[in-house]
């Protein structure tokens, strides 16, 4: 670990939190799913994706990595870096139901457990349901568990706050687990780059590039009002994170704030000719909420041109819509606000609900945190 030359501040325990969390984060999650219900593809590189000049990688096992594979990355381009991968179509089903195994394993430990997704959750173990004296142990028999029962491997992060934890899990992977105590805060956070802060993505990122921020320590040296006059209320963020500082607590069954779905095409297509696509959005959509009391105020459409410009249209009518059949007839209505040359084409449509009736606060954009995931990739996003 690099040196840093920014002044030793003392942030107190109260400060980082009193809590006992551990972030548990599955390794290579789909390709390991895969990897050991086919027997033939362990010790190979294994890329989780449909095989197309289209499609995205969805995961990407430990032996593809090697060859610089990861997530998102356009499919040709993995192929290309790796001739030998063997691509895997993606199998939602099959990972959602070993998922569930997996928390099943966490309820053992904790009721407080906050998913972030199929692969990753926060647990609070500041009291837990064994008794065990520490965080760490709760860690180590959470990891000892999934790898005995499921046959996979999962890393942990213990850390008196949910940012800590996060990074914690991160820096023994794959199949290891990471204590920070609050002493050690600053000497580890300080040479990070700044892309390892949760919720800091590439267009953040080159932001701060602009102003001269390349790792956690520089945003430490920035005052807030400076931090503020960049990057607006989450200037007030960045600097408790850059300290260490996370107030946020676990929060267990987190409701939906929407629910969305899209399609990459294999061949470009005119407007009208996404009618296909957008009904059957519609019904994939409409079968994941429709379970859900809470009714969805606004539907939402997303269409990405050829040229990769994203557009989105959404109406709240009146009156939610009440059955598959209307809610399709108001997405397909939203292609006529699209306002495009008829000739335009288009690479990719969603659908989404959102604004349920029971949010008390305005929800993110439709489709804004959209999964990489394309050719029927589906997100449910937890808000």
């Amino acid at each position: 670990m690099p040196e840093t030359t920014h002044p030793v501040v003392t942030v107190t325990h109260a400060e980082l939190g009193s809590r006992k969390i551990v972030h548990v984060d599955m390794d290579a999650f789909y390709a390991s799913v895969e990897q050991r219900d086919e027997p033939s593809l362990r010790d190979k590189p294994v890329v989780v994706a449909w095989k197309g000049k289209r499609s995205v990688v969805c995961a990407a096992s430990y032996e593809a990595r090697k060859y610089g594979i990861r997530s998102a990355m356009p499919a040709v381009t993995a192929a290309r870096l790796c001739p030998e991968a063997v691509f895997v179509p993606p199998d939602f089903t099959r990972y959602k139901a070993v998922s569930e195994a997996v928390h099943e394993i966490f309820g053992r430990h904790t009721d407080s457990i906050e998913p972030l997704s199929l692969d990753e959750a926060y647990l609070d173990v500041t009291k837990n349901k064994l008794g065990l004296p520490t965080a760490t142990l709760v860690a180590k028999a959470i990891r000892q568990q999934i790898r005995e029962e499921l046959n996979l491997t999962a890393s942990a992060g213990i850390a008196p706050n949910k940012f800590l934890a996060k990074i914690a899990s991160d820096w023994r992977k794959p199949n290891g687990q990471f204590v920070i105590q609050p002493h050690e805060v600053q000497a580890l956070l300080l040479p990070l780059p700044v892309g390892r802060v949760p919720g800091v993505g590439k267009v953040t990122e080159a932001r701060m590039a602009q102003v001269g921020i390349k790792t956690v320590g520089d945003i430490f040296a920035m005052m807030m009002p400076t931090l503020e006059e960049h990057f607006g209320r989450y200037g007030q963020r960045l600097y408790e994170l850059a300290r260490g500082i996370d107030h946020n607590p676990v929060v267990s069954d987190r409701v939906r704030k929407q629910v969305s779905a899209e399609d990459t095409f294999p061949d470009d297509l005119l407007l009208d000719q996404c009618e296909t696509h957008i009904r059957r959005l519609v019904e994939k959509v409409w079968n994941a909420s429709h379970h859900n009391a809470r009714a969805a105020k606004t539907i939402g459409l997303k269409l990405k041109t050829k040229e990769f410009t994203s557009l989105t249209r959404s109406i709240t009518p009146p009156v939610a819509p009440v059955s598959l059949e209307e809610f399709t007839k108001i997405a397909l209505s939203l292609r006529e606000r699209v306002g495009c040359a008829p000739d335009q084409l288009f690479r990719l449509v969603g659908v989404g609900l959102s604004n349920f009736q029971i949010d008390a606060e305005p929800v993110p954009p439709l489709f804004e945190d959209a999964a990489p995931n394309d050719q029927s990739a589906f997100l449910a996003s937890n808000g």
